[in-house]
């Protein structure tokens, strides 16, 4: 949402949106030092959520430096270093979205990196997953990281961007998929339907995207209507857009709903 207008925030309350929840993000350009961070960290933590609360909306927010900006590892290393800092602020549900952009070494150690610090602090994990050309790879390499991790409980875990080649894989391990829907890349609305049928409501959720692309960030009531559309139960709906998010975060003592 530091990326959007307040026009959103109104737009989402009309749909029924109860709560935002934002990962550490790309800010549009490659950011050189900590400081920045610093700065972005406190954006999340305490301004978002106060720009949030004046349309009714709960805001909550993750913490890391994104895998985009992974590669400096320098730059990595002192941004991780400021999230111990940040970790106890009322919002704050976890570690995200860490993972891998280009699977490269540096953006692999990056991850080891974060998840060392969410096994640390106890907290719950959002995954990145690359884009088309290296998601397959990319996922396994992730997969692979985390499941070496005895400490990392997999059903605290969800692997987002999930497309119909890395779905099932993710289910797999006990992890959560996340499907982002996006009006032309990630997954649509039609293209996420299908996954549900095929792989059923368990353990997965729809996320809308807000970011400086082409993103809807209406995209989860708009695909609740599709599925409506489809013959869907008005339960099973419920189940995939509301209850199974509240499923998952609930498993941080910080996300309470005041409806």
């Amino acid at each position: 949402m530091v990326s959007r207008t307040t026009d959103d925030y109104q737009d989402m309350v009309t749909a029924g949106c109860e709560a935002v929840c934002e990962p550490a993000f790309w800010a549009g350009y490659d950011r050189k030092s900590a400081d920045g961070f610093y700065d972005y960290f406190c954006q999340l933590t305490e301004h978002e959520p106060k720009r949030a609360a004046k349309f009714g909306l709960a805001h909550f927010c993750w913490l890391c430096i994104n895998p985009k900006e992974s590669e400096d590892m320098g730059l990595a290393k002192d941004v991780i270093d400021l999230i111990p800092k940040f970790i106890d602020k009322p919002g704050v549900l976890g570690i995200g979205e860490i993972g891998l952009n280009k699977n490269s070494r540096n953006e692999l150690k990056v991850l080891e990196m974060h998840v060392e610090v969410a096994a640390k602090y106890d907290q719950l994990i959002l995954v990145h997953t690359p884009h088309l050309e290296d998601k397959l790879k990319g996922t396994k390499l992730i997969l692979d990281v985390l499941k070496s991790d005895k400490r990392i409980k997999p059903e605290r875990v969800i692997i987002d961007h999930v497309e119909e080649h890395t779905i099932k894989l993710v289910k797999d391990t006990g992890m959560w998929a996340g499907m982002t829907l996006y009006p032309e890349s990630k997954c649509t609305p039609a293209r996420a339907i299908d996954m549900l049928e095929v792989y059923g409501t368990d353990r997965i959720w729809m996320n809308s995207a807000c970011d400086w692309g082409i993103s809807v960030p209406l995209a989860v009531p708009r695909t609740m209507l599709e599925m409506k559309k489809r013959g869907h139960t008005v339960d099973l709906i419920d189940k995939v857009a509301y209850q199974n998010p509240i499923q998952f975060m609930r498993q941080s003592p910080k996300f309470k709903l005041t409806a």
